[in-house]
């Protein structure tokens, strides 16, 4: 909480109310669907209601949990409002609808409905997310991991004819008997010429006898997702297929090679499609390079062109360039990459080589 509580303090706000779950998650360790934290320069308090009483006893470290009958939020701006010396809160306006603004502002007294709750300039938390410690960055590289186990197992699975809905199942099964709490996103299996969708999620179509498979996936450990990309052949590529292979991977070897704290997003971006635009596969580059994870699976940075964000020791990303070639194929190669001060330490080492099967 303490730095949190500077940035309060640079931005001259007395109170800081946090409505977003990741975001609670983060300052308190709660994983409740229904809270809200308030927090001043001296204290901390998480609302919530009664059916997580036992939860929040056992789960929040750092706050004081009030158990509420009304909304969590409204209670907190209530609680907030009643502070000594707090004639304002902050409030992340990326995360709060028109309707809950106005509810808040409605619980307040009539002199302070007008200017008591005040837009962040940036979104305070997810900034700090941003950043890893050495014990998330810990889980995460487990978290990493597992998600390379699966890749390995799920290889054995792969053959022509199966509905790709089956590898996802089978992949989503594995996992929770691997220990995963869920998978941190839709899992993505695009076979043949639906290998051309950058999102192409599993369907009833059948694995082909030729032609590329795109497995794009993740799974949630100890609250903290994993994300990796392999493209895989079936058959014999082509000299074509082959030469495209070979530009992504070498694209994706590039940006990674790249990363480094002190480092534009936007020059990780370009390392990647510079290797691209040299093979005229630019074009069918149709996505930002990769952004952060962490407790969840889209978290800032963004990889991409015109990003001026500049790395930082310890944030995790994802490296992902890809071609799309509309019904013909496409290959996706994605890992995780933690940011250090010499480079970029890779946490996906599941092979990249392309796989023939």
């Amino acid at each position: 909480m303490g730095a949190l509580r500077r940035k309060l303090t640079r931005a001259g706000l007395p109170g800081l109310l946090v409505t977003y779950a990741p975001d609670i998650r983060y300052l308190c360790g709660f994983t409740g669907s229904n809270a809200a934290v308030a927090l001043t320069r001296r204290a901390a308090r998480l609302f919530t209601d009664g059916r997580y009483t036992a939860q929040a006893d056992e789960e929040v470290k750092a706050a004081r949990v009030e158990i509420v009958s009304t909304s969590p939020a409204v209670s907190a701006v209530e609680w907030l409002a009643a502070q000594a010396g707090v004639d304002a809160s902050g409030f992340d306006a990326t995360r709060t609808t028109v309707a809950e603004l106005a509810r808040w502002k409605t619980a307040l007294p009539v002199p302070l409905r007008r200017g008591f709750l005040a837009a962040l300039p940036t979104p305070f938390v997810e900034q700090l997310r941003a950043v890893k410690d050495e014990e998330e960055l810990a889980v995460m590289r487990e978290a990493a991991l597992m998600g390379c186990r699966l890749f390995d197992r799920i290889l054995g699975e792969l053959k022509p004819g199966i509905k790709e809905i089956e590898i996802a199942a089978e992949l989503e099964h594995q996992a929770r008997r691997m220990g995963a709490e869920g998978m941190s996103f839709e899992t993505i299996v695009a076979s043949g010429e639906r290998s051309a969708f950058p999102h192409g999620h599993a369907t009833q179509a059948a694995l082909p006898r030729r032609g590329f498979l795109t497995l794009d996936f993740g799974i949630i450990h100890k609250g903290y997702c994993s994300d990796m990309t392999r493209s895989v052949f079936f058959g014999k590529p082509k000299p074509r297929e082959r030469k495209a292979y070979s530009a992504v991977l070498e694209a994706q070897e590039a940006a990674v090679a790249a990363v480094m704290a002190g480092v534009s997003a936007s020059e990780v971006d370009e390392a990647a499609r510079a290797r691209l635009r040299r093979e005229g596969l630019a074009e069918a580059f149709s996505h930002s390079t990769g952004h952060g994870v962490g407790l969840e699976i889209h978290e800032p940075p963004r990889i991409g062109t015109g990003q001026r964000t500049r790395l930082q020791s310890g944030m995790v990303v994802t490296i992902e360039p890809g071609v799309y070639l509309p019904g013909e194929f496409g290959i996706r190669i994605e890992d995780m990459v933690q940011v250090t001060q010499s480079g970029g330490q890779v946490l996906t080492p599941a092979p990249k080589a392309l796989i023939e099967l």
